[in-house]
């Protein structure tokens, strides 16, 4: 299976913030310098989670982004089930219409199944228990922050 761009920017961004200091507060530009991507991306992937309550974000100069409790139970099957916004794991209905074959489809089903197996194997994998110090470290060293400070 593979997650769209969206998801992966979001599931990083929860990483970078479940690796902050506790009650540290980071921007969005620091979530964006963590992961490699841009500003904007960055920013509709904090409003998605801020959203969906996984993240609380204050506003103002001394402002930014932290997990919320919610934030730090999530799994990462549930925020990938959120954030998947396709109906079928195929292209079974496209702009030149059903595929051909639908009726009698039995490929749309094992695709189903398989998108479902492979959320619930996600399912266990708490999102905020993911970041390693080892990992992190050198991540928030190269954008001027000190992890755990």
């Amino acid at each position: 299976m593979k997650i769209n761009a969206f998801a992966d920017v979001s599931l990083r961004a929860l990483m970078v913030l479940a690796a902050a200091p506790e009650g540290g507060l980071l921007t969005t530009q620091n979530v964006a310098d963590a992961v490699g991507t841009p500003y904007n991306h960055v920013s509709k992937a904090v409003a998605k989670l801020r959203m969906l309550g996984l993240i609380d974000v204050e506003r103002g100069r001394n402002g930014g982004s932290r997990l919320s409790a919610a934030g730090r139970r999530v799994t990462v099957g549930q925020v990938l089930r959120e954030l998947d916004t396709r109906e079928d794991a195929a292209e079974c209905i496209g702009p030149a219409g059903s595929c051909p074959l639908i009726s009698e489809c039995r490929l749309r089903g094992a695709l189903a199944r398989a998108r479902e197996a492979f959320y619930r194997e996600l399912h266990d994998v708490v999102e905020a228990e993911l970041p390693t110090s080892r990992q992190m470290t050198p991540v928030f060293e190269a954008i001027g922050l000190r992890p755990g400070a």
